[in-house]
């Protein structure tokens, strides 16, 4: 349980980066959306290894690739349906951006982050309610982690 609750604490950390570069109220330039890319990709990474190691923990589940994981969260009501398919979208768009750069990529990803940042953010909030951890932090609005369900 103790490295769940680790798992957890370092993807609300890395995914608190991710939002508090998206409440920016500009227009993005580049270095922006190129930074939001990237705190994006490590968020992603985060947590859906946070949401792995919580399947096995505390569902029993064994899933192997972030998608598995994904539909294990679906199919166990840690994610909602819809929640599940930008979930599948974010998996592919963190996979694109790894692989080449383009600029109308680029764009299209970052127009996309506050919703890919919200359904990260449901997935280590309910991990945080079912593991028990008491970690908390700032509310950010109907995304806020309380650690208490």
């Amino acid at each position: 349980m103790e490295r769940l609750n680790e798992r957890l604490a370092q993807a609300d950390r890395v995914l608190a980066t991710l939002e508090s570069l998206l409440l920016e109220e500009q227009e993005a330039n580049t270095v922006i959306r190129d930074a939001a890319i990237q705190r994006f990709a490590y968020s992603y990474e985060a947590v859906w290894k946070a949401a792995q190691h919580y399947l096995r923990v505390i569902e029993g589940l064994e899933e192997g690739s972030p998608k598995a994981v994904i539909r294990a969260c679906v199919r166990t009501g840690i994610l909602r349906v819809d929640d599940g398919r930008v979930a599948l979208a974010m998996v592919d768009d963190r996979n694109l951006t790894s692989h080449t750069y383009n600029e109308k990529l680029a764009a299209k990803i970052y127009r996309s982050l506050p919703e890919y940042a919200s359904v990260d953010a449901v997935l280590a909030g309910d991990h945080r309610r079912e593991s028990g951890s008491s970690m908390s932090r700032e509310a950010t609005g109907p995304r806020a982690f309380d650690g208490n369900g």
